[in-house]
């Protein structure tokens, strides 16, 4: 070990698991303690580990149960769904908590409670607007054509912005493929992110969907995207919909299928939950 070096641990959890199944969800890596820690440091780190977030805890303060930060392997996020869920699960038994944990990270103080064994955020309040764009150029956008789009695509933001774009049917959602050119032309956020969020029924109460954004002027598909189903909830609510549940799937065209519950209270409150599972433990020298 190298002089004044400092061991990390570390931990893995698959998050918006399929019931049994220990290769479903979305992957995450959990720094236990990243006290004194740079954002240089955290985003090289995030960059060695290469999952699509990893999240770094340090204390939190009066009535905050963790600060928690979120890097990709290029970027810092303000807010992610998969990743509060798993970072809840690992602060919850780091600090022998009770069943419901209060994470503060740059997007705000986001509440996320255990019960059974499935943890449910609870999102910030929506902000949404409408899509400047053409639909035939959002169609080209995922190798559809025009008459695949239904209803109103929107930007939807509880914390992280993205496009939400309605689709006919879940054949449509399956046989989108996204070009990273359009991708980038017709999705891309201030920040410079680009992302898009299909979604169509496959019955009254489940959804199909697929997340699809840019890294390194390629297209990457996510297994599961729980702030865009919070974001879900926001089109939802913009769209006068209020009082509902629904059981989204995702994943399955990476054989990693995943399950997602949201609800939209009456009162707007917008709810996203998921099992998480801990499938590995481990220490990196820094």
């Amino acid at each position: 070990m190298l002089a004044n070096s400092r061991v990390l641990h570390y931990r893995i959890l698959n998050v918006f698991t399929d019931g049994d199944n220990r290769f479903s969800g979305n992957p995450l890596c959990v720094f236990e303690d990243a006290t004194g820690l740079s954002e240089q440091d955290m985003q090289d780190l995030a960059r060695q580990v290469n999952l699509s977030e990893t999240t770094f805890i340090t204390p939190g303060g009066a009535n905050v149960s963790a600060n928690i930060r979120i890097f990709t392997p290029n970027y810092e996020m303000a807010f992610a769904g998969h990743p509060t869920l798993g970072t809840a699960h690992v602060v919850r038994e780091l600090s022998s908590s009770g069943d419901t944990v209060l994470l503060r990270m740059p997007a705000g103080d986001i509440p996320v409670h255990l019960g059974g064994n499935v943890w449910t955020l609870q999102a910030n309040a929506p902000v949404s607007f409408p899509v400047d764009m053409a639909r035939s150029d959002l169609s080209a956008m995922i190798g559809l054509t025009e008459d695949r789009v239904a209803g109103e695509p929107l930007w939807v933001d509880t914390g992280t912005l993205q496009l939400i774009l309605p689709l006919r049917s879940a054949s449509d959602v399956r046989a989108a493929c996204a070009d990273p050119k359009l991708l980038a032309k017709f999705a891309t956020k201030p920040d410079g992110e680009s992302l898009v969020y299909l979604w169509a029924p496959t019955g009254p109460d489940t959804i199909e969907a697929r997340c699809f954004f840019t890294q390194s002027h390629s297209v990457i598909e996510d297994p599961a995207t729980g702030s865009a189903c919070a974001n879900l909830g926001g089109w939802f609510l913009a769209n006068g919909q209020r009082g509902i549940a629904r059981r989204i799937h995702q994943g399955s065209a990476l054989q990693r299928p995943s399950v997602l519950d949201l609800a939209v209270g009456d009162d707007g409150t917008i709810l996203v939950s998921g099992a998480v599972s801990e499938v590995g433990r481990g220490t990196f020298t820094f």
